[in-house]
């Protein structure tokens, strides 16, 4: 999911602060609305609940000082705007996610008659030149393309989260990572070598 900007210990001092004076009474309605959060956004089908609504404490945390009387929010009714609007960003990532064609590479793994000689020099050259790539850009390429349909989804969401990427930080550097791919297979089938 989305990275927000850290927050300081200060800043979440702040924020308990202004769920109530009293540190425990703050604690239990920290995690009495972080559970409500979690069952709210699991009602609507959201596959990442506890990261979006950790998410939308820390946004809360971080717009509290620029809040111009935040004495006169109500912070539970705040903290499930806040969710709300970030599932629908969340909705809006998973239905871009949907949508990204794989179809320039489909129809190379799907022979016509005749085409066996063919698809199999394609695909020697396809491993030289996974071979000839960095070793951290080829695993990238190969988990990015693993999978199907709502698997593959989840699988690059896994990738993004692990290298601290957004999705379409993610999809641009696949990208680049298949056009040097597409430009190594291009020579190799052309019978010349590329570096």
């Amino acid at each position: 999911m989305k990275k927000d900007r850290q927050f300081s210990a200060d800043d979440f001092q702040r924020f308990l602060n202004w769920l109530d004076p009293d540190p425990e009474k703050a604690a239990q309605a920290y995690e009495k609305m972080r559970r409500h959060l979690i069952k709210l956004l699991d009602k609507r089908g959201c596959r990442f609940s506890e990261d979006l609504a950790d998410e939308s404490f820390d946004r809360v945390i971080l717009r509290l000082p620029n809040m111009p009387d935040p004495g006169k929010v109500v912070p539970a009714a705040y903290l499930v705007a806040v969710a709300k609007n970030r599932y629908l960003e969340y909705v809006q990532e998973m239905s871009r996610m949907d949508s990204l064609p794989d179809s320039d590479h489909a129809n190379f793994l799907s022979p016509t008659p005749g085409q066996g000689a063919e698809l199999d020099e394609a695909l020697d050259c396809l491993e030289r030149c996974l071979a000839e790539l960095p070793p951290e850009n080829r695993q990238l390429i190969l988990e990015y393309y693993r999978e199907n349909k709502r698997a593959k989804i989840d699988n690059r969401q896994k990738i993004a989260e692990e290298l601290g990427l957004t999705f379409n930080a993610l999809r641009i550097r696949a990208h680049r990572i298949r056009d040097s791919l597409r430009k190594c297979l291009d020579e190799c089938l052309k019978g010349e070598s590329y570096h």
